[in-house]
């Protein structure tokens, strides 16, 4: 059996199962008798071996590496942990040409024969920049709460992230009824509407504001969603969750980085207004107590759940697989319920093209089943041909 040198790093925000990732690798490296390297910080890591802050043997990560008190000892517990024990970063492209110089001299010291890369879209563009400027060996695995990454139905963290979204809906629930309250949760998912879309149907959201159905918050959809409320309580159910997406953008076509509170503000005014021009039924929507939360980073720190463990353990063997085949510059992916690989340079292909027309690397599908499970359980959606017309509510 050929022995291999190989480096595995985390880059770009954290989310759950990564250190199943990491032990994965691992577990399934020794049992080859090949050597792993954890690269900290990202590339980063590269850099402080460039400069002699550490020593490759500093690097070396074994079945045994990970030391708790007591009788816990090794990589085992490491699938039960958020965050990566590697540690990570998100400063995009190297624009200083020496620093790009380190990390390059870094990796050729170590004198890895593969690298896994576990990143989001955002890192893997990155990476595969230096990778090809490096001439490196990498095979990498996607991972992002935002679910965003081309050619996977899943990406590590994803599943863990829908339970805290779906989690938190039930909990407000019972505080929404008991006061009868209209509760806003914003979830992440940066231009994407996965998160948002599967952690509403599962939590019993009564809106779900998605960028790739409700790309902005147009007076069209304000009033939808205010004839929604209102329809809500006229049967009787005088509370209601909605979930935004932080990608759905203000009327006129702004980000903002409090979309749950825009909203508030916007069905407050448009029900005043309504109310004042004698529509008595907004009278009483105007007048109902609403409040945002927003979860946040929440979303990422939740120990991974079972799909999230197994998903990251399978993709880790996977990449190590394809590394004793020789084979690199692959994804590995989940796709129609087995994990397999893509070429990786065609989906950065994609990334960098639809980035460049500021598009949604992986968006909702309109038509996808989930789209159509929520429209039939009754839940809005928002209207994608009355979002593209933005209105301004100081002209009413």
């Amino acid at each position: 059996m050929q022995t291999k040198r190989i480096g595995i790093l985390t880059s770009g925000g954290d989310c759950p199962g990564l250190n199943a990732v990491i032990r994965a690798v691992v577990k399934a490296s020794e049992l080859r008798e090949w050597t792993v390297y954890g690269i900290p910080y990202g590339t980063d890591g590269f850099i402080n071996i460039a400069k002699d802050e550490c020593s490759p043997d500093d690097l070396i990560l074994t079945d045994k590496c990970y030391q708790l008190p007591g009788r816990i000892r090794g990589l085992d517990v490491l699938q039960f942990f958020s965050g990566s024990v590697l540690g990570s970063i998100s400063k995009g492209h190297p624009e200083n040409p020496e620093v790009k110089a380190n990390i390059l001299e870094g990796y050729r010291m170590l004198g890895l024969d593969a690298l896994i890369v576990v990143g989001g879209d955002g890192s893997l563009d990155i990476i595969y920049d230096l990778a090809k400027a490096g001439n490196w060996n990498i095979v990498a695995i996607p991972k992002t709460i935002d679910n965003d990454v081309p050619d996977t139905e899943f990406s590590v963290g994803f599943t863990t992230a829908v339970e805290i979204v779906t989690q938190a809906l039930y909990d407000l629930t019972f505080t929404a009824a008991s006061h009868e309250r209209i509760m806003i949760v914003q979830a992440m998912g940066r231009d994407a509407g996965h998160l948002a879309l599967r952690g509403g149907i599962a939590g019993g959201a009564d809106i779900i504001l998605i960028p790739e159905l409700t790309p902005c918050l147009s007076l069209d959809v304000i009033d939808d969603c205010c004839h929604h409320l209102l329809k809500l309580r006229e049967s009787g159910r005088h509370f209601a969750l909605v979930v935004i997406a932080e990608g759905v953008k203000t009327q006129d076509q702004r980000k903002e980085s409090y979309i749950g509170d825009y909203l508030l503000q916007q069905i407050k005014e448009y029900s005043q207004i309504l109310c004042h021009e004698g529509h008595q039924d907004f009278c009483t929507l105007k007048d109902v107590d609403m409040r945002v939360t927003v979860l946040g980073h929440l979303q990422r720190s939740h120990p991974p759940v079972a799909w999230d463990r197994l998903l990251a353990t399978a993709f880790g063997i996977k990449a190590v697989e394809l590394i004793e085949n020789n084979h690199y510059d692959r994804l590995v992916v989940w796709q129609k319920g087995q994990v397999e690989s893509e070429s990786l340079s065609s989906i950065i292909t994609t990334i960098k093209e639809r980035r460049q027309k500021k598009q949604c690397t992986s968006p909702v599908n309109p038509h996808d089943c989930l789209v159509k499970t929520a429209r039939s359980l009754g839940i809005y959606l928002g209207d994608p041909e009355k979002s593209k017309n933005p209105s301004n509510l100081d002209n009413l």
